[in-house]
């Protein structure tokens, strides 16, 4: 099995990213997705820099914080900021919503990096407004995605050029993490031969403690990632970790 652990996030904030680097540098998270719109933007891309081995994609984000092109209203609120959740994008006008996510790509492409895939927070990219904009984007920028496909059929997924992986847990999420549930995750998921595992590790400061609702499990999180036990699990079972650049 090749699996890839991504974590999530990576921008967020300067503890997220500090948090990240080290389940990457002392652990097995092998990929990271980058938030391009939040504060700690900037502090990622010189981390993502003096760690190339990390696999770096970008987390589009519609539902966080502020957009980062101008005059789209159908997709933030009176003060100029996302709506929260997702009920508004079956209302929100499609030219805004590829007009973001371009601006989004653009950000991350000025940043240097080589931008190994696509996904998103709260995945919204799996979202029937916002699919068939991502899968465009994909195509042109060469890259995969993370598995949208959740509800429909295989059928459905094999209409798309757009690669991605076999498998795909969000599971490994929530207030009861061990060592154990990410073994399960990864044993559920042992007919396929490439696997996606979504993470949040970080270390908590202010931006997170205020801004999410996901907090001490990210610290439990990077615990789990970066356990001998787990370590020696992915050996034993002589498991390949890798990113998204090396899908297929």
């Amino acid at each position: 099995m090749k699996l890839i652990v991504n974590a999530d996030d990576f921008g967020y904030s300067k503890g997220v990213n500090l948090g990240i680097v080290e389940a990457h540098r002392e652990g097995i998270v092998t990929s990271a997705t980058l938030m391009v719109n939040m504060d700690g933007f900037e502090h990622a891309v010189g981390l993502a820099k003096e760690h190339p081995t990390l696999g770096v994609g970008i987390h589009l984000v519609l539902t966080c914080g502020s957009p980062v092109s101008q005059d789209v209203p159908t997709l933030t609120d009176g003060e100029g900021r996302f709506r929260r959740g997702q009920d508004h994008l079956v209302a929100a006008v499609p030219e805004e919503i590829e007009r973001e996510l371009r601006a989004q790509l653009g950000a991350f492409m000025a940043s240097g990096l080589m931008l190994t895939h696509i996904d998103s927070h709260h995945h919204v990219h799996a979202h029937p407004a916002v699919l068939p904009i991502v899968l465009k984007l994909a195509e042109e920028h060469r890259v995969p995605v993370r598995y949208p496909w959740m509800s429909e059929s295989r059928e459905q997924r094999d209409q798309s050029s757009v690669p991605t992986t076999e498998g795909f847990s969000h599971h490994f999420y929530g207030d009861d993490l061990t060592v154990q549930s990410f073994v399960r995750i990864v044993e559920e998921m042992s007919d396929y031969s490439v696997v996606e595992i979504m993470t949040h590790p970080a270390y908590l400061d202010e931006a997170i403690l205020t801004g999410s609702s996901y907090t001490k499990q990210r610290t439990t999180e990077l615990k789990i990632l970066t356990a001998a036990e787990l370590k020696q699990y992915i050996r034993d079972q002589k498991i390949q970790l890798v990113t998204f650049s090396e899908l297929g």
